[in-house]
C-alpha cells in the first residue's frame, strides 16, 4: 500500500516536530517542508526531504496527501485556503487563525469546498486526557465544582528572535494559553464568561508575559488558570506529562479538578476520595488512589489519525469548529484583559455562512 505523503509547512519548534515525525512513522511519507528561512534548507537536508521556500510552489508541485501548518499565527487563514483551494487536508497548528474572523473564514471555506480541516490541539490525543475526561463524565467526582490551572515556565532569550512571537497575534495566551483553554472545554464543557487580567512587564513586550484568568463554565462550574512564561516552575502540561521533549519534565500536577464528592490531580491522575458512603467534611481524612493511564505520545497519535482522516475512514476528532470554539474562548480571553470587563466568547458562524 502507498504511504502517505505529508507536508509540513513552517518548521519552527512545533514544525521540526511534526517533520520529524512523520519521517520516523512507517505508514506516511514526509513529501516536503516549506519554510522561506535559513532554517528551512537545513532542516529539509537532515531529514532528506525537499525543501521549498514558498508554500506555494511547494503544494503545486508536491500535490501533497496532505499538510500540517505550522507556520506563524499570522500565516495560517493564508496557508490554510491555499490548501482548501487545492482540495488538500490540513491540520493547522493552533491557534487556528490570529483573529476570530481569520478562524471563520478559514471554516466557512473548508466547509464548503468539502475538504478536512483539523486543529492541532494534540492534547486530546493523549491517553490521560481521554482517561480524566471519562472520569469526570461517568461522575467520579460527583458534580463538578472547580477546576485551577497552571502553566508557568522561563522561556529563553532566543525564542524571542522570532519577532512574531513577541507582537500581536504572538504571545503566550494564543501560543501556550489556548492549549489549556481547549483542555479546559474538553474536560468542563463550554466556556459562558471569562474576567482576565494580563501583564508585560516582566518582558516589556507588546504581548503580555503574564496572565490569570477566571472563568464560568456553562454548567456553572468555575475554573482559573495562571500563565506565565517569564517564571521557572514545575508546573505546566508539559513539564507534568513529559509531553514535549524542549521542556524538562517534572512529573508535576497542573490541573487540580473539585468536585462535590472527589478531588483529582492531573496528569498524575490521582483520586481523593473519603472512606465512607457520603462525600467527606472537613474533619475526614482523604484517601490518595492512583488511576491507571497508559502512554503520553499525543502527536504521532494525531499523525496517524489524520492519515484515517484522509483516507475518509474517521471524521477529524478536533474540526476547524472546535478549534474556532477553542479560539474564541481564548479571544474572549485577550478582549477581558484589555477591557477590565467580563467577556462571553463570540458566537460560531451558521454553515453555510459566506466566508
Amino acid at each position: 500500500m502507498a504511504k502517505t505523503r505529508l507536508a509540513v509547512v513552517g518548521v519552527g519548534l512545533i514544525g521540526i516536530r511534526h517533520a520529524e515525525l512523520i519521517a520516523a512513522i512507517d505508514e506516511v511519507e514526509l513529501a516536503a517542508v516549506a519554510d522561506p528561512s535559513e532554517v528551512g534548507p537545513r532542516e529539509a537536508a537532515r531529514l532528506a526531504t525537499r525543501h521549498y521556500a514558498d508554500y506555494r510552489e511547494m503544494l503545486d508541485r508536491e500535490r501533497p496527501d496532505g499538510v500540517i501548518v505550522a507556520a506563524p499565527n499570522q500565516l495560517h487563514l493564508a496557508v490554510g485556503l491555499a490548501c482548501v483551494e487545492r482540495g488538500i487536508p490540513a491540520i493547522v497548528e493552533k491557534p487556528l487563525a490570529d483573529t476570530l474572523e481569520a478562524g471563520a473564514e478559514l471554516v466557512l471555506a473548508a466547509e464548503a469546498a468539502g475538504v478536512p480541516l483539523l486543529v492541532g490541539h494534540h492534547r486530546r490525543y493523549n491517553p490521560m486526557v481521554e482517561a480524566t475526561r471519562e472520569i469526570l463524565a461517568r461522575g467520579a467526582l460527583g458534580r463538578l465544582v472547580a477546576v485551577n490551572a497552571v502553566w508557568a515556565v522561563r522561556k529563553p532569550a532566543p525564542y524571542f528572535d522570532a519577532t512574531w512571537r513577541r507582537t500581536t497575534g504572538g504571545g503566550p495566551i494564543l501560543i501556550n494559553m489556548i492549549h489549556d483553554v481547549d483542555c479546559l472545554r474538553h474536560f468542563c464543557g463550554e466556556i459562558a464568561e471569562v474576567q482576565a487580567y494580563g501583564s508585560s512587564a516582566i518582558r516589556g513586550f507588546e504581548v503580555e508575559d503574564t496572565a490569570v484568568v477566571a472563568i464560568r463554565f456553562a454548567s456553572g462550574a468555575l475554573g482559573t488558570i495562571t500563565l506565565t512564561d517569564a517564571a521557572p516552575s514545575p508546573w505546566g502540561w508539559e513539564a507534568g506529562s513529559a509531553d514535549n521533549p524542549n521542556i524538562a519534565a517534572s512529573g508535576q500536577n497542573c490541573y487540580r479538578f473539585l468536585g462535590t464528592e472527589a478531588a483529582l490531580d492531573f496528569p498524575n491522575l490521582t483520586l481523593w476520595r473519603g472512606a465512607g458512603p457520603e462525600p467527606a467534611s472537613w474533619a475526614d481524612p482523604l484517601a490518595a488512589t492512583p488511576l491507571a493511564w497508559a502512554g503520553h505520545e499525543a502527536l504521532p497519535q494525531q499523525i496517524r489519525h489524520f492519515v484515517r482522516v484522509i483516507a475518509r475512514a474517521e471524521a477529524p476528532r478536533v474540526d476547524g469548529r472546535d478549534g474556532l470554539a477553542t479560539l474564541a474562548a481564548t479571544m474572549a480571553i485577550k478582549q477581558a484583559i484589555a477591557t477590565g470587563r467580563p467577556v462571553a466568547p463570540a458566537a460560531a458562524p451558521a454553515a453555510g455562512a459566506r466566508a
